[in-house]
Parts: C-alpha cells; sequence; structure tokens
C-alpha cells in the first residue's frame, strides 16, 4: 500500500527482487520507495513483503541520523486507526519499527520476498445427474 499521502503521486506497485530506493517525493510531506529508474514514481509495499538494506538501515532523528542497527525488514502498517497519521513502516529483524518518512532519502533496498496472495476459494456444490438423464 502507499499511504495516503502518497495519493498524488503516480504509483505502482512493488515487484520481486527488485531494487528500490528510499525517496522523497515531491510536493509531499513524505517519504517512500521508488525505483532508481523512475524516481517520481511511489512504488507500493503490501504488508508482509520483505525488504533488504544494501547497508545498515538509518533513519532521520530530530538532529540527528540513527543507524537503525538491522539490514532486514519486513512493510506493515500501524496507526491505522488514527486517519490523518503516516500508516506505512518498517519492522526489522532487531524488533525496531520506524515509519517510512523517518528513513533517509537515498539508501537501496531489494525486494526480497512478496507476500503470498490471499487466495479465496469457493466450494462449488456438484449436483448429481441420474445416469439416465440426458444431457443437452
Amino acid at each position: 500500500m502507499c499511504d495516503y499521502s502518497l495519493h498524488a503521486v503516480a504509483f505502482r506497485p512493488a515487484e520481486a527482487s527488485e531494487v528500490l530506493v528510499s525517496s522523497k517525493f515531491p510536493g509531499t510531506h513524505t517519504r517512500g520507495f521508488a525505483s532508481p529508474a523512475e524516481p517520481t514514481v511511489a512504488v507500493c509495499l503490501r504488508p508482509g513483503t520483505e525488504l533488504a538494506f544494501e547497508k545498515n538501515a538509518v533513519m532521520q532523528g530530530a538532529l540527528f541520523r540513527w543507524k537503525i542497527g538491522a539490514t532486514l525488514a519486513r512493510f506493515r502498517q500501524m496507526d491505522l486507526d488514527k486517519p490523518a497519521q503516516h500508516h506505512d513502516a518498517l519492522e526489522f529483524s532487531n524488533g525496531k519499527i520506524v515509519k517510512l518518512t523517518d528513513l533517509v532519502p537515498g539508501q537501496l533496498v531489494r525486494v526480497v520476498q512478496l507476500p503470498a496472495d490471499r487466495v479465496v476459494r469457493r466450494t462449488t456444490v456438484a449436483r448429481r445427474v441420474p445416469r439416465d438423464m440426458p444431457l443437452t
């Protein structure tokens, strides 16, 4: 998903194994991911998407930048009950949760794995046809 604040930006879904870069999008106050080849197009992640940062991930604090201490993360959403806040976040392998808007722009990540699609299976009721009934 893309956060509500990116709906004014062109966007597309993420693809498995592609390389993305953390980005700040023109005309918004938020950050997300984009393809290095299309820096103005936001790449939307679904909850459960797994990412591998090229280097130790870094977040922007109020005054300083902080190393997160991990390179592997899973995309998730948080604070969904608060409609006017950013929801997109990463949960890192060390347990830290960082909102995408706090990531330092310019970090390269690879989409390691997309979440499995939930398949809704419908069961059909087979009607038994008598053997002597003509099929027309």
